[in-house]
């Protein structure tokens, strides 16, 4: 890397880079202190992945979004926006078949030689080593209820096979296997919602970005600003288009192997360990019909292999808002990653859509008002074995030149956003302090 020679420099006391919800958030932090800060910011806009786009009429958020928020902090920020509250009731295909989610509480209407087989595996299932995802995932469900739903969904989603994943990450997000609950959801469709959170909201315009907009209007965002280098011993920034700005202090929410690219003399083993971290990326087929009554649910999952997409939602169901009237719309979420690239063009994963609506039963090409295709480059940080050591010695070495790190692509951590918003706000009072 190459210092841009003769550029204006300009000086931040504090600066932060991304504005997305953690960087915003860093911001409000120095801010709540009394204390400027400035926020660059590669896109022309601020929100990162919680921003949206709009297509004749229907808008789409970045992905699927809902808040559960619990925490004061961001409850006082996202409440000054009127929202909509969701039960969280999603669904599932599984070729043919509509189940409720979770798929193996919900096996009601599967033939009942399938779900004996089924329910024997979680019975007659035995504890063992738990040595990566794949163990965990059996020892929970049993072997055939593993092999039908979550193993399946592991490669849609994660892009990796079950036995290369950890299993540091899981936390609330998976239900565990019950009998009992397993019984009833086989013999009734009467099943209670087990999901995780008894509600979801949503705001009622704007989309998901709505929530975050009164941290975007109180920040000092400059846009169109690329990051290229960073020196930490001169603290100084330099920028693809030009500008070199100095700091006293820095907060970072990029990707860990991106900053750590841009930083000329970093230590070999922390290198060699950034260069090992890598996310999926998302590719978004977005889709707006002309019809009311599309969406089967709020969100549901995708177990056939030969449909690419993981999982899709509903942004006119998150919001009447979202779509126009008479209309509705759906989001499908199709991942690739380093280790399993996209090899279709976004041509074919369009039709792909198209066809898997027709065998949903969804949707005919007639219904079709818009229909999109973009990129999201970073989705999920990916939890592969060992992983979370390597990422620790990463942010170590980045403390000790006093760059602190936030959000889900700075802390690599898979964060919703609420708690991007928290990492946010903890990097930005300790460095700003």
């Amino acid at each position: 890397m190459v210092a841009i020679e003769g550029a204006s420099v300009t000086h931040s006391t504090n600066a932060i880079l991304g504005a997305g919800i953690a960087g915003l958030a860093a911001a409000k932090a120095a801010r709540d202190m009394g204390k400027p800060a400035t926020v660059y910011e590669a896109r022309d806009r601020a929100g990162g992945l919680l921003d949206n786009f709009t297509i004749d009429g229907f808008r789409f958020d970045t992905a699927v979004h809902l808040s559960f928020a619990t925490e004061p902090e961001v409850r006082e920020v996202f409440d000054r926006t009127p929202f909509i509250t969701h039960t969280p009731e999603a669904t599932n295909w599984d070729h043919g078949y509509w189940l409720k989610h979770p798929a193996q509480t919900n096996m009601f209407p599967l033939p009942w030689e399938e779900k004996v087989e089924l329910i024997l595996g979680l019975a007659e299932n035995t504890d063992g080593e738990i040595r990566n995802y794949r163990d965990w995932l059996i020892q929970q469900y049993g072997l055939p209820i593993a092999e039908r739903w979550p193993l399946v969904y592991t490669e849609k989603y994660w892009t990796l096979p079950a036995e290369k994943l950890g299993t540091d990450w899981i936390g609330q997000r998976m239900r565990r296997a019950d009998l009992r609950e397993v019984l009833q959801g086989a013999l009734t469709a009467e099943t209670p919602n087990h999901y995780y959170v008894k509600e979801m909201r949503y705001p009622e315009r704007g989309g998901y970005r709505a929530f975050i907009e009164p941290l975007i209007e109180a920040a000092d965002v400059r846009l169109g600003h690329r990051l290229s280098r960073i020196d930490p011993v001169s603290r100084r920034l330099e920028f693809a288009q030009g500008e070199v700005t100095t700091y006293d202090r820095l907060v970072s929410t990029l990707p860990l192997p991106m900053l750590i690219n841009c930083i000329e003399s970093v230590p070999d083993e922390v290198r060699r360990n950034a260069a090992t971290l890598f996310a999926t990326s998302l590719d978004l087929v977005s889709v707006g019909f002309k019809r009311d009554d599309v969406p089967p649910a709020l969100w549901f999952y995708i177990y056939d292999r030969d449909i690419k997409a993981a999982r899709a939602y509903s942004p006119s169901w998150k919001s009447p808002d979202n779509a126009p009237s008479g209309c509705s719309s759906l989001q499908f979420e199709i991942y690739s990653s380093p280790q399993a690239p996209q090899d279709q063009t976004p041509e074919q994963l369009k039709q792909g859509i198209v066809d898997a609506l027709g065998t949903m039963g969804l949707a005919s090409p007639e219904d079709i008002l818009v229909l999109d295709h973009r990129t999201v480059p970073f989705a999920n940080v990916v939890f592969d074995l060992g992983m979370e050591e390597r990422r620790d010695s990463i942010i170590r070495w980045l403390n000790t030149m006093n760059i602190q790190c936030a959000g889900r692509f700075g802390e690599w951590a898979y964060l919703w956003s609420n708690q991007a918003m928290m990492s946010g706000l903890k990097a930005g009072f300790s460095a700003f302090a």
